[in-house]
């Protein structure tokens, strides 16, 4: 069984022309270990640009969320000062800096042209007596001496200065005042 059968004829001629078993095998494994080679290495340095570009894209991400997270305060900040700016105190405290006062009753027209409701003109502005805190110290006569505010006409020389109720230790600051709606009759829609 170890003998290979012998060709003839034309099996024989075709069995000379081709290379023995024994150099074929080895020279169709070379081109093959060679490919396998090849694709190893091609996947291994593909599976690094792609790590790199995996973990290049991680920095970036982790760079975009600290600027997102500072972006957030900031925005939060800004709101919180809106906020303040647009309350109810910080509105009135600001239309008095710039000398505005409350409205006073308003009218409606209908739509045949009659009036409803009494229009009242806004009251005006009674702008309230500021002291300075020298001016709160003792004079001479024992008298605090008193600075009217600007926009107020000084006190004349024979008419008695405006003094304070009590001592006070520091200056006083102006309170809200308050006017009630006339006694007039009742707007419709409020």
């Amino acid at each position: 069984m170890g003998r290979k059968p012998e060709l003839k004829g034309r099996a024989a001629r075709l069995a000379r022309l081709l290379p023995t078993g024994t150099a074929r095998g080895q020279a169709a494994r070379a081109p093959f270990v060679l490919l396998v080679v090849v694709l190893l290495g091609g996947g291994l340095i593909g599976l690094l640009v792609l790590n790199s570009a995996l973990s290049e894209g991680s920095f970036q991400l982790d760079d975009l969320k600290e600027e997102t997270k500072s972006l957030t305060d900031e925005e939060q900040a800004l709101q919180r000062d809106i906020d303040a700016y647009s309350a109810p105190q910080a509105l009135q405290r600001r239309a008095r800096e710039l000398g505005m006062v409350p409205g006073g009753d308003p009218a409606f027209l209908d739509p045949d042209g009659t009036v409803k409701g009494s229009p009242s003109p806004a009251p005006a502005a009674a702008t309230p007596l500021v002291l300075a805190p020298e001016a709160l110290t003792s004079t001479s006569g024992g008298a605090p001496a008193v600075t009217p505010s600007i926009g107020t006409e000084p006190p004349a020389s024979g008419a008695a200065s405006p003094t304070p109720a009590g001592p006070t230790q520091g200056p006083t600051a102006p309170g809200p005042t308050t006017q009630g709606p006339s006694p007039t009759t009742p707007t419709p829609g409020r």
